[in-house]
């Protein structure tokens, strides 16, 4: 075999295995083609084979070549050596047909030629060392330098997708990672515990070890390279200012700088924003970080501010945490003395010792608290009148406390004192006025008009309400005072309080009233002792004496009452099913008068109970049904024995508990359920059950079954709910009739009780929904031959009774006759 035929077979087989043009076919005609090659793969591959039409006998090859891609003559095209995609990433190639002379006959066509990335570069740092800087308290995850590394892989592939990443910082203090990359751009910024933690003074720098990976850092063939980081830790200038003081109503031209804030790095946008969301915000900040005061303040308006600056990038992000700016404003004296009021009103009372203190005068000053500015003084600079002599009264010059200066004051020289007080500070006076009013002592007794006022007879039924009796004392003290003012108290033969004394308040007249009712059985006689006094306290020295007492004697006379029940209403409560003869309450009277009384029972509609004339108890004499009633009202009456024969009444309530007594039954008349005939597939009705038991909490939980078993076969019942059910047939070859389904329903009680009903369920012919049955096949109406007999029948006897009313209206006009016929016989002529 000759060498070149042995080279024929390599490339033959070459062609087998690798020749697929774009459309999947080793060979196809000359025309524009694309393929796409991975680099680095073996030399000599076959790409594919082009096919000559007659008179084309050759095929030539031109364009960006590289000596690596041939043709031969039958139009194998081939390459001869490894593709490199960092070299050439595409081979813009020509493709032109040749006959036997060489002349072109068709072509030429481009043919492209995509090498595909492989990845066989790996990624490199733009250097092996970088440095930066960063401040304490930086904002995390904002990025204060990069690092840089390239592939020479197809970006846009895996194999040139870098991943950054951290793998040494040194020094690692408590395993706390102080830094981040962002593993896609090579950012690095702090974390939040760096942010909070770095200082320059513990640790001034830090070092890091950086690693890339291609492949995204996601296979373990990826390639890798590392870098070292220094870091230097620089102090943070991003630090609030101390609290500044600014001087009130300031006559310096505005705006005033007060104070100023600087960012790490030039270039940052300041702004200030307001806590308070004030009206008119007196700060401002200029790009320099400068803070100004714009207007003069006023401390009695508002004493202090609180207030943030911020520093923005130019895209408007923070670059770090606001700063809390704190603004006091300093007082000058620039407010007067103010009084509390036009005029303070001070009481006195006559006879007080000297010194006594009679009250404490506080004027106010708008100006700064504890400051000599608030610092205040008082002096008394007149008084009015001068009675019995001037200066009467002292104030101490800084508390303004006011006393008795020179001697017990009289009522009698003078009622009330007017004094001017002088109220000054460091720059300002002020006058204030001050009124001293001297009141009465209560040094006088009230003394009763006469201390005995008789005996006084009340029956024993006098209304509550009742005034009995009217006393009266009288008080020599100033009037309309406390120490003028008299009360009145029943101090002895009223222990059970039936008894009061109302006072008017102008003529100190006391009006004794009944509170409770009189009760001769208990309390026939009664020696009733007042006592007159006043609210006021008397003066040391002073008591109240045997003219301050006085008395009556009350006779209450007997009145035959009516018995009284020990209460408004009696209860009771027994099961609905208790036998016949049960006591089922009781219920107890009294008669004032100690008569024996009588019960009995008014409002027994039912005939349920009886009650024992002597004993007051009450007992079941006809079997109780809650359900008629749950609670069963009745009166008792008692009835005095003897005597007037007087009755009061009470009620007494029983209430039925519940037992299971009742079976259940159909909620309503289902007499209008119907299917419509024929059935086109099994039909269903929905029906719903109750009784008449007291239901608990959950409401009623029937149980529902057919009832016989010979209904198995064309019907169901399912449960759809404690209440209700649905009936349902089991096939659709039924007759148009009325079918009654027997249906038993349990109500699972204590102890269970079932019922068994019937649901009348119709097969009719429907017309727009709704059953449709012949007027003679319906229940209750009549046919058309009996509508007809009735109307017949009808007519015949209107006709009877027509006849009978002629007849008799003729026989009244006859007798008419006969009677004027008798009359005109019988009456007189007249001449």
């Amino acid at each position: 075999m000759t060498p070149a035929l042995l080279c024929s077979l390599c490339l033959l087989t070459l062609y087998l295995t690798t020749g697929y043009g774009q459309d999947g076919k080793f060979s196809g005609p000359l025309k524009p083609m694309t393929f796409s090659i991975f680099e680095g793969q073996e030399p000599s591959q076959v790409i594919y084979q082009f096919k000559a039409n007659p008179p084309a006998v050759s095929f030539e090859l031109t364009g960006e070549t590289d000596d690596i891609f041939k043709i031969q003559p039958d139009g194998l095209l081939y390459y001869v050596r490894a593709l490199d995609r960092e070299a050439r990433a595409t081979h813009n190639l020509q493709i032109a047909a040749l006959d036997a002379h060489g002349a072109t006959v068709e072509g030429p066509v481009p043919v492209t030629i995509e090498v595909k990335d492989i990845n066989d570069n790996r990624p490199t740092f733009l250097q092996s060392k970088y440095e930066g800087s960063v401040r304490q308290n930086s904002r995390p995850g904002k990025p204060f330098m990069y690092v840089n590394a390239t592939d020479l892989d197809d970006p846009a592939t895996p194999n040139g997708q870098l991943f950054y990443q951290i793998v040494i910082q040194l020094p690692n203090v408590n395993g706390v990672m102080y830094f981040q990359i962002n593993n896609k751009t090579g950012a690095i910024s702090l974390t939040r515990p760096g942010s909070q933690e770095l200082d320059p003074v513990k640790n001034p720098s830090y070092n890091l070890v950086v690693s890339v990976k291609d492949m995204g850092g996601q296979s373990e063939n990826s390639f890798s390279d590392t870098a070292s980081v220094d870091i230097t830790v620089k102090e943070n200038i991003w630090k609030a200012p101390e609290p500044v003081e600014v001087l009130e109503n300031s006559t310096d031209p505005h705006p005033l700088k007060i104070t100023q804030v600087r960012w790490n790095e030039p270039g940052a946008h300041y702004s200030l924003a307001d806590r308070d969301k004030l009206p008119i915000f007196p700060f401002s900040i200029d790009q320099e970080g400068d803070i100004y005061v714009t207007q003069p303040l006023d401390r009695e308006k508002k004493d202090s501010y609180i207030f943030y600056a911020t520093a923005k990038d130019e895209y408007g992000k923070p670059l770090a945490f606001p700063l809390e700016i704190h603004v006091k404003v300093k007082d000058i004296n620039d407010n007067p003395p103010t009084c509390p009021s036009p005029v303070t009103v001070f009481e006195v009372q006559e006879n007080e010792g000297l010194g006594s203190s009679i009250g404490t005068f506080t004027a106010l000053d708008m100006d700064e608290e504890n400051t000599i500015h608030s610092v205040l003084k008082y002096k008394i600079v007149s008084q009015t009148p001068q009675i019995p002599k001037d200066g009467l009264f002292l104030v101490e010059e800084y508390s303004g406390k006011f006393q008795l200066a020179r001697q017990s004051l009289k009522k009698q020289d003078s009622p009330h004192y007017n004094l001017t007080v002088e109220v000054s500070d460091q720059d300002f006076k002020t006058l204030c006025f001050v009124q001293i009013n001297v009141i009465d002592i209560n040094d006088q007794i009230p003394i009763f008009e006469k201390s005995d006022y008789g005996n006084l007879t009340l029956p024993e039924d006098t209304a509550v309400g009742t005034i009995i009796l009217t006393i009266q004392a009288t008080d020599d003290d100033e009037p309309f005072t406390g120490s003028s003012k008299i009360l009145y108290r029943i101090i002895q033969g009223d222990d059970e309080g039936r008894l009061g004394v109302d006072t008017d308040p102008h003529t100190n007249r006391g009006y004794v009233t009944i509170k409770k009712p009189l009760d001769f059985e208990t309390a026939a006689f009664s020696s009733i002792v007042f006592k007159a006094e006043n609210p006021e306290p008397l003066v040391s020295g002073v008591t109240y004496n045997a003219s301050s007492f006085a008395s009556f004697k009350l006779i209450v006379t007997d009145v035959n009452e009516a018995p009284v029940f020990s209460q408004d209403v009696f209860q009771g409560k027994v099961k609905e099913d208790v036998a016949v003869g049960t006591k089922v309450g009781n219920v107890t009277a009294w008669d004032p008068e100690g008569l024996a009384i009588s019960y009995s029972l008014t409002g027994d509609t039912r005939g349920w109970l009886k009650i024992n004339s002597s004993t007051g108890e009450i007992f079941s004499v006809a079997p109780l049904d809650r359900e008629a009633e749950s609670v069963y009202r009745v009166q008792v009456v008692a009835t005095e024995v003897g005597g007037s024969s007087l009755r009061s009444t009470s009620n007494f309530h029983l209430t039925l508990t519940d037992v299971n007594d009742n079976p259940p039954r159909l909620a309503k008349d289902y007499s209008g359920l119907f299917l419509c005939h024929p059935l086109s597939a099994p039909g269903s009705v929905i029906f719903e059950a109750t009784d008449d038991d007291q239901q608990s909490f959950r409401g009623p939980q029937f149980t529902f079954a057919l009832g016989s078993e010979s209904l198995q076969n064309d019907w169901e019942v399912s449960k759809i709910n404690g209440t209700h059910a649905r009936l349902s047939t089991k096939h659709t070859d039924f007759e148009e009739r009325l079918y009654k389904i027997s249906i038993r329903i349990n109500d699972g009680g204590r102890p269970p009780l079932e019922g068994t009903v019937s649901l009348p369920v119709t097969f009719c012919t429907c017309v727009d929904g709704s059953c449709f049955r012949p007027v003679g096949s319906q229940e209750g109406r009549p046919t058309v031959g009996m509508a007809v007999g009735i109307l017949l029948t009808t007519l015949l006897v209107i006709g009877i009774i027509l006849t009978v009313v002629f007849i008799r209206i003729k026989n009244d006009k006859g007798n008419d006759n006969v009677e004027n016929a008798r009359s005109s016989e019988v009456k007189p002529l007249r001449s």
